[in-house]
């Protein structure tokens, strides 16, 4: 392997190491890879295709919640920049918090967002501010707090609400004044506050 290889190699790894393993089309480019050489890393199976433009070095270990991190490449503009972020019930579960099992991927995009939803994907629209995320291992995760009040706008049990709300205020992932003061629908208000009032109760038994 020559020297432009060997930094080829080790750029995309970069890259792909932040990500899962997983890299685009797009960042392989970037790397040095030309199509061309793509394809041939493809057929000698030194990269898994996993979906169009989407591709995974195959030795690479793998990594929790893999799917999330192939949604958020699926989601990229043509700048290659991701749009969704992991949201409700699936961020909840990335969270640890109540024991929900969400049967959807729940996914927030941005207004104007186009691709067609994917079969066991539920897309969600809002304009999430820097402050509503978190980074992971290759995708983005709605906070603590905006899951709790995404949650707390949709049909969630109120039962799973109290229990993820009890559960973020004992690990400190929130804080009560800012659940208690945090700006949402009336009818997301009084589910939280009823979720605060059950966690108040359960301390005091």
């Amino acid at each position: 392997m020559g020297r432009h290889s060997r930094e080829n190699a080790r750029t995309l790894y970069d890259i792909a190491s932040a990500q899962g393993g997983y890299f685009t089309a797009a960042q392989a480019r970037q790397a040095g890879y030309a199509y061309s050489q793509q394809h041939f890393h493809v057929t000698r199976g030194n990269w898994l295709r996993i979906d169009r433009g989407i591709f995974r070095l195959r030795d690479f270990p793998p990594a929790e919640r893999e799917d999330l991190i192939r949604w958020s490449l699926w989601s990229r503009d043509r700048r290659g920049i991701p749009q969704a972020v992991v949201s409700h019930e699936t961020a909840l579960a990335i969270h640890e918090l109540s024991d929900v099992m969400p049967a959807w991927i729940h996914l927030t995009v941005p207004p104007g967002f186009r691709k067609e939803t994917p079969h066991g994907v539920l897309l969600h629209t809002a304009k999430l501010a820097p402050g509503d995320t978190q980074a992971r291992a290759g995708y983005q995760v709605t906070t603590p707090l905006r899951t709790l009040l995404d949650v707390a706008a949709s049909a969630l049990s109120q039962e799973h609400l109290n229990q993820a709300v009890r559960q973020a205020l004992e690990r400190g992932l929130v804080r009560r004044s800012l659940l208690q003061n945090a700006a949402c629908q009336p009818e997301a208000r009084r589910r939280l506050d009823r979720a605060l009032v059950a966690a108040q109760e359960e301390w005091a038994k």
